[in-house]
Formats: C-alpha cells, structure tokens, sequence
C-alpha cells in the first residue's frame, strides 16, 4: 500500500541542537498510530515539520506523493493536515454547535462566518459529530463551561469538520480524569479509517487502549516500532525510560 505520508532521513539542528536526526517514519492511509517517547525526544519538532512550522535542514516530507517542503502552513493544512495542539483551541464565548458551524463553514469572508447560514447538509455534519463527540445534549451551552475533555473533544470535532485526511493529535488526554481518557481513545479509534490519525501521548495506559502500533522516538530518530507490548519489553525502549543499561 502507498504511504499517506513520508518523512525520508529528516534532520532539523537548532543552533547546533540535533532536534531531529535522520528521522524515517511513514504512514499509511486510514492508519492510526502512537507516538511515543521522553522529554527532547523530537515529538514536537516531529509535527512542526510535518505541518510547516519548521523546515528540515535535511531529508524529504511527502505527503500523498508531494513534497511539503517549502510550503506555508495554511497551505499544508488545506492539503488536509489538520492538528490538534495539548491546549484545547476553541471559542469559549461560543456554544458548541457555533463553533462547529465556524468550522465547518467554507466561506473566509467575515460577514459570511458570522451570519451566514449553512446549507442543510453542514448542518447535518455539525449535528453528527455532535454526536460523535457526546455533545448533544449541550450544543446552545457556553463552551468556556465545559470540562476540559469536553473542550478537546469539541476542538477534535471541529478539525473533523474541515475533512482532513490526516489528523495530528497532540497529547490529547493531558489533565484528563479516566473516564474521559477512556472516552477520548475510543473517540479516535472511531475516526481512524475514515482519517489516518497520529496520536503523540505521555500517558501509557492511554496509548495501551489506543491498540495501535507504536513509534518511539529517541534523540531525533526512531528507537523502535511495534504494538505496545512489543516496545515496553524492548531493552532499548526501558533503557532510554528508566536509564538501565542494555546487554
């Protein structure tokens, strides 16, 4: 199968820090996979290129057989990248359904976003992934009011809404209670598929949920991939985690 994504031996150097370091990773459409690894390990640096925020000083970045390199980041996104950064990004004066009628409107005009009304089939968007996201029942509330899950999930809902074929999470359970970690690994089981969704996370139980495969990141590289099993056992992997040594 054609990989959604590539990124092919790429470097980034910060005033002489290796941030990353021939980094090889691919994915493949409808995939949903982990990412994995400690403080400095690249996660971040990861997806700032991938989305354009930073260029690499090596290596390729294809994206369904394109090259990324060199283009702006609302270009990437329109390609259909869509990242969800740790801190929930929405409009908390807004309701829920007012901030997916935002995002799923296609108008960048002003008047348009704020009075314009969506034809019948936005609004049957909005309503399903209100309900995707167990919203419903506070869709007209204000969403400064919700519970910090809820905001992430609504932020979720609302880069759904612009169709992305590739969706990048960034540690989306952050300050979570369990039941809404839980919750948050079956709502992105549910959008793998029909989106290849790349999920960065901290929380181990979560990424276990997740049953996905697993990619650990190390020092700018990839250390090791394999289901979650297969990288808690590996020596590398509990060396880099807890300083052991390895034969």
């Amino acid at each position: 199968m054609t990989a959604l994504l590539e990124l092919r031996g790429v470097g980034v150097s910060f005033d002489g820090f290796r941030a990353l370091n021939d980094l090889n990773l691919s994915l493949a459409p409808g995939e949903l996979r982990a990412v994995i690894g400690p403080n400095g390990a690249g996660k971040t640096t990861f997806l700032d290129v991938i989305t354009g925020k930073v260029r690499p000083s090596q290596g390729e970045v294809l994206f369904q057989g394109r090259s990324l390199l060199g283009l702006s980041e609302h270009r990437i996104a329109r390609l259909g990248i869509g990242r969800k950064f740790q801190t929930p990004r929405v409009f908390e004066n807004l309701s829920p359904r007012r901030n997916l009628e935002l995002a799923v409107s296609r108008s960048s005009a002003p008047w348009e976003l704020l009075f314009g009304r969506l034809d019948g089939k936005s609004r049957d968007k909005v309503q399903r992934l209100l309900a995707v996201v167990g919203l419903e029942n506070l869709a007209h509330e204000r969403a400064g009011g919700l519970s910090h899950g809820q905001k992430q999930w609504l932020e979720i809902a609302m880069l759904v809404a612009q169709d992305p074929v590739l969706l990048l999470v960034d540690e989306p359970v952050a300050g979570l209670t369990d039941e809404e970690t839980q919750l948050t690994a079956d709502l992105l089981k549910q959008l793998a598929g029909d989106h290849t969704v790349l999920v960065i996370e901290h929380d181990m139980d979560f990424i276990r949920d997740l049953n996905a495969p697993v990619t650990v990141l190390h020092e700018g590289h990839v250390l090791c991939e394999g289901s979650m099993d297969q990288v808690q056992n590996d020596s590398r992997v509990i060396a880099v985690y807890l300083g052991q040594a390895t034969d």
